[in-house]
């Protein structure tokens, strides 16, 4: 690292590196007797090489401006107490942390607080349910004081500094944008009017807290939204911020309503860092670019050649908490990336739950997962059987617990359904995940035997102490007639024996699975492809923050697809479909030179191994090969993981049991 990993000021700060962990709602913050569990998440980053800069997730300033489930909130002395031995601790552990002030303005979720959401003008979102309440001006200037007193809190209870939220579309990027802000008095209409909320809550905290406390400000660099603040206007605010004390400006990228992927897989590494550029060639402040960022070595080839001065991480701080330890070393092949996929992180804090990731599912449970290492004579050996995403987890997290792990794969490579996951387009970055376990699995000592298929004989001579059953699963082929025509493939067929397609395609299943094929498809070729779902909406299953754009793709690249109808049979022109009608049910041929099958998945059921858990042997069963369905790797790693932190950790396994 040239550059990355060297000290740089905001403000009278100095921060040891040019690292900043971005702001994140955990879900953590608010729970009932979670705050140990938000403490051990934050200060596990700072062991060894933290960011420079920690950002706690948004902190409201008011009642009705809380984002969702389990907010802070600085009016409340019970979470005033909680954030300051938050900071005790951070500090202790040798970090520095900033307070996020929020409020959501329309993007709030009154069913949940309890008050009225409340926005420069009274427009429902296209996201939200509910039409939030036109702001009066008494009630514009109590916010701005709130803003103000919530700073002043933050710096008496040990803050570093603090970060105004005004990107993503919250309370105050709706006072900047023409699409929210409609007023005609003195906080709306021109751009310098919409500017004067955010400028005058600026100007109050930089009175209250003095010259020297650093004030950070998330500014929307595009909000991605249609006929909202212009390129011109944006640069605009960022010389107004600078001029009214702002210390380094925070570039955050789109609202939560935009039809524009902004965080996804799909958005290329550093694919809105032009954005942070414009603005670092207009300001003299510290700018800091974000989004997808998730490569050390990017990272620090975006500060060098002059994109901006320090870069925001978030997620990848869920993925690797070591991140910025291994960078310093060069063991850049040992980070365990950030995939973008917003499956545990993202998708977990919409739907109310605690956020954690999909490749590392300990984060959020650092408080209650931790290893053990046994003692010489405790020393287990496990046999995994499968190396998909659940058999790579459990035998990488128990040889790092110390246990005597040997991973037996039939095929001729590790990494299961993951394999197919890799081909699809957009998601290229579980290439990251494969090699991740290959580095782990080689430093840890798993024996890894790729190729082998033990018999019954064989895995009674081994003599484990403990089998895991990571099998995983295959392909469910449903009851139509016709289904054996040679013409029809399964998912698998299509990723691992390169069929030659015809150009008329039918797809049978439009779940997760269904629709990655079809996208495969069609960034490979020119195919007429048709969808067909007994019932449901194409994609149903998918997280709510990635199918959206998914789903788009598919449909402006010419997929056709229907729903509510049955399978009467496949013939050699294609599949015979029963539309149900009050008149009378129609039937109809969507034609296809081949049919695909995409009907879920069932366990792979290995009978030598239902015969050792007869006999008595240790045995867990974990991911599809436990429970099929839509393929589900953030459930089979955390199942995986979840044997040699809480499993093994309290049973009683400690030799084969013979029969």
């Amino acid at each position: 690292m040239s550059i990355l990993l060297t000290p740089v000021k905001i403000g009278g700060l100095t921060l040891g590196n040019r690292v900043m962990m971005g702001a994140m709602h955990l879900g953590l913050e608010g729970r009932q007797n979670a705050e140990e569990d938000l403490i051990r998440f934050y200060t596990e980053r700072l062991k060894y090489v933290g960011p420079g800069l920690i950002v706690t997730g948004g902190v409201s300033v008011s009642p009705e401006g809380e984002g969702g489930a389990h907010f802070l909130g600085f009016y409340r002395e019970e979470d005033r107490s909680r954030l300051k031995r938050l900071t005790e601790r951070i500090h202790e552990s040798g970090g520095q942390v900033a307070a996020q002030l929020f409020h959501a303005g329309r993007y709030a979720y009154p069913d949940l607080s309890g008050e009225e959401a409340v926005a420069p003008s009274a427009i429902r979102s296209p996201i939200h349910q509910h039409t939030p309440r036109a702001l009066t001006a008494e009630d514009i200037r109590h916010l701005i004081h709130c803003f103000a007193d919530s700073a002043k809190q933050a710096q008496n209870l040990g803050f570093d500094a603090v970060e105004i939220m005004g990107s993503e579309g919250y309370l105050i990027n709706q006072f900047l944008s023409p699409v929210t802000n409609k007023r005609d008095d003195e906080w709306g209409g021109d751009f310098d009017r919409r500017m004067h909320f955010a400028i005058e809550i600026v100007r109050h905290i930089r009175k209250r807290v003095g010259l020297n406390y650093p004030v950070i400000f998330r500014l929307s660099g595009a909000d991605l939204v249609d006929n909202s603040t212009s390129e011109e206007e944006t640069v605009q605010f960022a010389k107004r911020l600078e001029a009214n004390g702002v210390d380094a400006v925070n570039i955050g990228i789109g609202w939560h309503e935009s039809k524009v992927p902004t965080i996804s897989m799909m958005v290329p590494r550093g694919g809105f860092i032009e954005v942070a550029r414009k603005i670092k060639n207009n300001v003299s402040i510290p700018v800091i670019g974000s989004n997808r960022i998730n490569d050390p070595q990017l990272a620090n080839t975006l500060i060098l050649q002059g994109h901006c001065d320090l870069v925001s991480m978030a997620r990848p701080f869920l993925a690797d908490p070591h991140i910025l330890h291994k960078a310093s070393r060069g063991e850049y092949e040992a980070i365990n990336t950030c995939i973008a996929c917003n499956q545990a992180c993202l998708d977990h804090v919409f739907e109310g739950k605690t956020a954690s990731c999909l490749v590392n599912p300990r984060a959020g449970r650092e408080a209650k997962w931790h290893l053990t290492p046994p003692s010489a004579h405790d020393r287990k050996k496990v046999l995994v059987i499968g190396g998909g995403p659940a058999g790579l987890e459990a035998a990488r997290s128990l040889a790092e617990k110390g246990e005597d792990v040997h991973l037996f794969e039939e095929r001729d490579q590790l990494g299961g359904q993951l394999h197919y996951a890799k081909q699809i387009p957009d998601k290229s970055e579980f290439n990251e995940t494969l090699r991740y376990y290959a580095h782990e699995l080689t430093r840890l000592g798993v024996s890894v035997h790729l190729n082998t298929k033990l018999n019954i004989e064989q895995m009674r001579a081994f003599e484990p102490d403990l089998i895991v059953n990571a099998t995983g699963v295959k392909p469910r082929i449903p009851k139509i007639p016709g289904v054996e025509l040679p013409h029809v493939y399964t998912y698998p067929q299509i990723f691992d024996q390169n069929v030659q397609l015809g150009h008329k395609i039918v797809i049978i299943g439009a779940g997760g699975v269904g629709c990655d094929v079809a996208h495969y498809l069609l960034e490979k070729g020119e195919y007429n492809i048709t969808m067909l779902r007994r019932k449901g909406k194409m994609g149903e299953g998918l997280g709510k923050t990635t199918r959206w754009a998914l789903i788009s793709k598919l449909i402006q690249n010419g997929l056709q697809f229907m729903s509510d109808l049955s399978y009467e049979s496949i013939t050699h022109d294609g599949v015979v479909i029963r539309q149900e009608h009050k008149e009378a049910p129609t039937f109809m041929t969507i034609p296809a030179n081949h049919i695909i099958l995409a009907t879920g998945q069932e366990p792979h059921t290995v009978p030598d191994l239902l015969q050792l858990q007869k006999e008595g042997f240790n045995m867990i069963t974990i991911g599809g090969a436990k429970r099929a369905g839509e393929l589900d790797a953030k459930r089979a790693i955390y199942e995986g993981a979840r044997i040699a932190y809480e499993t093994i950790e309290t049973s009683n396994i400690s030799g084969m049991k013979r029969p």
